[in-house]
């Protein structure tokens, strides 16, 4: 909806009867232009320029690769799926937890035009399959177990016919499209390849074949899709080009000063845009060394790692950064190393920027405020901003972006320092959701804004403050959670005549789930019951942490649920008053 002036009444009668306010509407002026290339163009350049560089390091098994190695390894795989018939604009989907095949996977797949589907560890059965029919994938990467998650025997569950399939002609019911699943690692499953398998598939692929592939590629070719929860069912594919994802990646590590001296700490998952792309890519844009600590997040190994490697920065979560400083061996450990890093996905009690900043010596941390839907950064705080700056708000907006206030009943543009829904608008606003143009036009408006659905301000020095969200998403650990999702499984439960999931404040998490429940008549359960019901179902994160039992739910005159009500007797009753009371960025 097109922007209207608000305007303030001046001095009666003369000039300026009419002065016009400010505006809640800014523009990332950048002298640096924005990458007109594909990311496989990119990592050929990279790799020439830094072919001794360490690209990455893997703690887990002492991996380690220079860029000349890793892109070697990189070609290698792409010629590898060019021999399985993968072309351009086919899924490659990724179920795993942090390992060098994901990155492999990752830019192997740029190298050649397929698009990565990302698809999140935690996932079970259910969300599982909805994720590779949703998206089409034709190939699945999974590694095969990690922890209580078996991987091999979900995909198995989802796929039986895989026990009986010849590798790379799988015949599947429930995903049509899946013909080839591969796993990571040297173990033997019916039905698909082993990664040293996949690996060999290329040989007699040709360079020159490979760069013709690359050459066909253009940058604003769709190259991934990341799922991200949505408020009304199952998780929407978000289509982010080549374009996209590249320029958020450089121009985030141009915020931080990368180099191509500094050594980034990745204890984030690889599945999320923070991995992959303000991870693994802001890495390799600029010739740093992507440095994993381990498979997945554990304290002590990403303080083991900084301190062993040297590393330059960290990026993580708020309930990371929480855990690490708060471990029992902190103390043991050398962090002066460190300069910058990414806080983010999740509000950040300013009390916690404080502490690292002083104790683990990341003078020049920075935030960043975004969405997966926007490749994902908007805003970010500058290195050289004051800590009042890198605490209080989430920084300006990025080179080469527009962000702006608008109040969400009428579409028109707030004056500066009232509250509004954020806007964006820029080169990294996705292409749209896989599959689905209706939930797009609702995200993305004709004039090409995405509509975050927060709520916040512009300051008169241009950094934005993030008050609030008019969705009823619950970011638990960085984690987004929509209450509709975890809703809509719970209704599959007999037992369950009604449910509402609302977000209550945590002090390690930032926010936890709490759901009240309406049993049908005659039939009764307990909160331990509920859980247990929802354990290997759906992910853990969407287990809900409080189960209230009611008879009724606080509506409106129009039958409308109340939910911030449910919110503020939750509080009440679990005693969180403290928790509601902590002050974020």
């Amino acid at each position: 909806m097109p922007g209207k002036q608000t305007a303030k009444s001046g001095a009666a009668g003369g000039p300026n009867s009419h002065k016009i306010a400010a505006l809640s509407y800014s523009y990332g002026a950048s002298t640096k232009p924005l990458i007109g290339e594909t990311i496989g163009h990119m990592f050929d350049r990279i790799a020439a320029t830094y072919p001794n560089n360490e690209a990455l390091v893997y703690l887990p098994t002492g991996v380690r690769y220079t860029y000349g190695e890793f892109h070697d390894i990189c070609r290698a795989a792409a010629k590898s799926l060019i021999a399985m018939g993968v072309r351009k604009g086919d899924r490659v989907a990724v179920w795993a937890t942090n390992h060098p095949e994901w990155v492999i996977a990752q830019f192997s797949t740029a190298l050649v035009g397929a698009i990565l589907v990302t698809v999140n560890p935690a996932y079970k059965t259910h969300e599982l399959e909805y994720g590779l029919k949703n998206s089409e994938a034709q190939t699945l990467i999974l590694v095969p177990r990690f922890k209580s998650s078996d991987y091999a025997a979900m995909i198995n569950q989802v796929v039986p016919e895989l026990k009986g399939a010849t590798p790379g002609a799988i015949k599947s019911r429930a995903c049509p499209q899946l013909a080839t699943v591969i796993s990571i690692g040297a173990e033997k499953f019916p039905g698909m390849f082993t990664w040293d398998e996949f690996m060999t598939m290329g040989r007699n692929v040709s360079d020159e074949e490979l760069d013709e592939r690359g050459n066909e590629c253009d940058f604003d070719d769709v190259i991934n899709v990341q799922y991200t929860s949505g408020t009304t069912g199952m998780p929407k594919g978000a289509s982010l080009t080549h374009h996209n994802i590249l320029n958020n990646a450089y121009f985030v590590a141009e915020g931080m000063h990368f180099t191509d001296k500094d050594k980034l700490c990745i204890p984030v998952p690889l599945y999320h845009c923070f991995g992959m792309v303000l991870s693994t890519l802001v890495c390799v844009t600029h010739g740093a060394t992507m440095v994993f600590p381990s498979e997945y997040f554990d304290a002590l190994l990403v303080l083991e790692a900084v301190s062993k490697e040297r590393c330059t920065a960290l990026h993580g979560v708020p309930t990371m950064f929480i855990a690490e400083l708060e471990h029992p061996d902190f103390k043991k450990f050398d962090f002066t190393s460190l300069r910058t890093g990414v806080m983010a996905g999740a509000p950040c009690p300013i009390e916690l920027m404080k502490r690292v900043n002083d104790v683990m010596h990341m003078s020049e941390i920075t935030i960043g405020y975004g969405e997966t839907e926007a490749s994902p950064l908007v805003t970010q705080t500058l290195a050289r901003d004051t800590l009042e700056r890198r605490t209080e708000t989430v920084g300006p907006a990025m080179p080469h972006t527009e962000l702006k206030v608008v109040d969400p009943a009428t579409g028109s543009t707030v004056p500066i320092g009232e509250q509004g829904e954020i806007c964006a608008r820029g080169y990294q606003i996705m292409r749209g959701y896989y599959n689905n143009e209706k939930a797009t036009k609702e995200a993305v408006d004709e004039a090409g804004w995405l509509h975050t659905g927060d709520i916040g301000l512009m300051r008169p020095d241009g950094a934005f403050k993030i008050t609030g969200r008019i969705k009823d998403m619950i970011i638990r650990g960085g984690e987004n959670i929509y209450p509709r999702e975890i809703e809509e499984f719970l209704y599959t439960n007999q037992k369950i005549r009604d449910a509402q999931v609302i977000g209550v404040p945590d002090v390690k998490m930032g926010e936890e789930i709490c759901v009240w429940i309406q049993l049908r008549e005659g039939e009764s359960a307990t909160e331990e019951e509920i859980k247990e019901w929802c354990k290997g179902r759906i992910a853990h994160y969407k287990i809900p942490r409080y189960v209230k039992f009611v008879t009724e739910f606080p509506m409106t005159v129009t039958g409308k649920i109340q939910k911030y009500k449910m919110r503020e007797i939750s509080i009440r009753e679990l005693g969180l008053e403290d928790a509601a009371k902590i002050k974020m960025a």
